[in-house]
């Protein structure tokens, strides 16, 4: 990171120095990471030099437990350009309209037909629940998304969900009998004012659902790809357990699923609610501690692991020089794997059909990013792809690129050379 860059930086975050948690000072940094350029900040010219490297290091409480980022971008800045869009992923949607589902026939019926969602995007979860007759209401800081849902029917308000602004919510609407946060408690910097108004907005028999991408997953599984700046959590649950119950709030059950390469879903109340605990808390908490997951010692095998995955893929990519090699998926995980696998040099162009995207540069090393209709116009020899969570279905829609002599190469969570010769392992 030259001069310019760090300097430009360093006007858009601070670094804080307890657990967002447990707010304990007893904080070590636990994966070192290289800084890296927001994942949405695409341009219009390039901008490799001037592009704003931010610190994306993994830090561990070493009394809860927690894995987090501790340097902390201005949501202003961090959201300004935000693309993502939970209706564009038809497995996003059908994840959503699965749970809508799983919580109505494990909880149900509802006391009161208002469900609240907190970062709800562009209100697709909340769609679910509409069509079954609810009241909805969503809250999103992404202001132009929050914009778009609520001319598309679903109520919301852009901003964060904070204390004050539960009580606001509550006196405007009353309290909910569901809230849900989906992937948001990876958003949040202040975890306890999030908390204090989720609580605030909770119904006194309510329930509070929770997803959140999984740390055992990420750890076990090395999913570089899930890490970046917006993702400032990497949640289990035995902190999370602490954590909510410093409101107040009980975990009475928890579910693993497989999206977003491992997640959790948690069901909570307030304490001494109606609803038993399930036997699923208990187990999820003895997995953890038996494999050490809040440990300095997994965390360091951890960063051995990534550093044998980067030699494994600076070799393949040598291998296929000299020659084009291009990457595929301008997704938000681009940079961060560019960047830490270091081949941003190497590549020559992304592949990616997003409007707002297409004929734009990567932030960072300022590629340009071209239709996906360009792969077999220009043929490179490699292909990296960096939209990970769709490497099979990239692979199944180019099956002519690889059988004309072309291959694809995944970084995480395994590094997999794909030719026409294994293509067929690789997408069963």
């Amino acid at each position: 990171m030259n001069q310019s860059q760090s300097e430009l930086a360093k006007q858009y975050f601070h670094h804080r120095n307890d657990c967002r948690l447990c707010l304990s000072e007893n904080v070590v940094k636990a994966i070192p990471f290289k800084p890296t350029p927001i994942a949405e900040k695409y341009s219009d010219s390039q901008q490799k030099d001037t592009c704003p490297l931010f610190p994306v290091d993994l830090y561990i409480c070493q009394d809860c437990g927690h894995v987090q980022i501790l340097d902390v971008i201005a949501p202003e800045y961090l959201w300004a350009d935000y693309t993502y869009h939970s209706g564009q992923t038809q497995g996003i949607i059908d994840h959503f309209k699965d749970v809508s589902e799983l919580i109505l026939d494990k909880y149900g019926p509802l006391p009161k037909p208002f469900v609240l969602d907190v970062g709800s995007n562009d209100g697709t979860f909340l769609k679910c629940f509409k069509e079954k007759g609810f009241k909805v209401l969503g809250i999103d800081p992404a202001s132009d998304i929050a914009a778009q849902a609520t001319r598309n029917g679903i109520e919301t308000i852009a901003d964060l969900m904070t204390a004050e602004n539960g009580q606001k919510i509550v006196a405007q609407h009353g309290q909910a009998s569901l809230v849900t946060a989906f992937n948001v408690f990876a958003h949040a910097d202040e975890m306890r004012d999030l908390l204090k108004g989720i609580a605030t907005t909770l119904a006194a028999d309510g329930l509070f659902v929770f997803e959140v991408s999984y740390l055992k997953d990420i750890i076990d599984k090395m999913l570089i790809g899930t890490i970046f700046h917006e993702h400032l959590c990497n949640h289990s649950l035995k902190p999370m357990i602490n954590f909510l119950a410093a409101e107040g709030l009980e975990v009475i059950h928890v579910e693993h699923v497989s999206i977003q390469g491992g997640s959790i879903i948690g069901f909570a109340q307030h304490k001494s609610g109606p609803r038993p605990t399930q036997p699923s808390v208990a187990e999820m908490v003895k997995q953890e501690d038996a494999s050490d997951l809040h440990s300095m010692t997994t965390m360091n095998a951890f960063v051995a692991r990534f550093d044998t995955m980067k030699e494994q893929a600076k070799a393949l990519i040598a291998k296929h020089q000299p020659g084009i090699i291009a990457a595929y998926g301008a997704a938000r995980s681009g940079p961060m794997l560019l960047t830490q696998y270091d081949i941003g040099a190497d590549i020559t162009e992304i592949y990616d059909d997003h409007a707002q995207k297409v004929g734009r540069y990567s932030p960072g090393d300022s590629i340009l990013v071209e239709p996906t209709e360009k792969l077999m116009d220009t043929m490179p020899k490699l292909t990296v792809i960096l939209a990970w969570i769709h490497a099979k279905a990239i692979v199944r829609k180019h099956l002519d690129y690889l059988e004309q002599g072309g291959a694809f190469l995944t970084l995480t969570p395994q590094v997999v050379l794909i030719t026409k010769e294994n293509y067929a392992d690789f997408i069963r």
